[in-house]
């Protein structure tokens, strides 16, 4: 088991164990749970994440692809754009959602407000700037 992985296991128990709350570096912060298939095995996968959610709507929420400012968007961000849906865990609740990759202006207004809530976006944008732009992701409940 990777780094990564071995994390994102710890991250998911804590998760579930606690209706959705995690401690250490995302202690208080809105954290979700998405389950995808791999684009190429088919298996399932289960990525948490930070999300922002929606002003207005209660059904959405938005995603980051950010891997840490790495060069390269993340497998998960491939997997759900390719199949357009997949499935959250969000507190205590799991539901489907839709999947939608968010543009131009309206991808930046959303990735803008997550930078300003959580500096460390703001660093992942100056980490991959010239390079791509990350991603932002639109998950609606189904």
């Amino acid at each position: 088991m990777t780094e990564a992985q071995d994390w994102n296991a710890k991250t998911i128990t804590e998760f579930r164990a606690n209706e959705g709350k995690v401690g250490g570096a995302f202690e208080g912060a809105p954290l979700v749970l998405t389950h995808h298939r791999g684009r190429k095995s088919g298996r399932e996968h289960v990525t948490p994440m930070m999300y922002l959610p929606h002003d207005t709507e209660p059904d959405v929420i938005y995603v980051f692809a950010t891997k840490g400012g790495a060069p390269t968007n993340p497998d998960w961000y491939l997997n759900l754009t390719t199949a357009g849906e997949g499935t959250v865990e969000r507190g205590t609740e799991t539901y489907q959602v839709t999947v939608r990759d968010l543009t131009g202006g309206e991808r930046d207004r959303v990735y803008d407000e997550q930078a300003s809530r959580y500096p460390g976006f703001a660093d992942y944008a100056r980490k991959t700037a010239g390079v791509r732009v990350i991603p932002v992701l639109e998950l609606r409940r189904a």
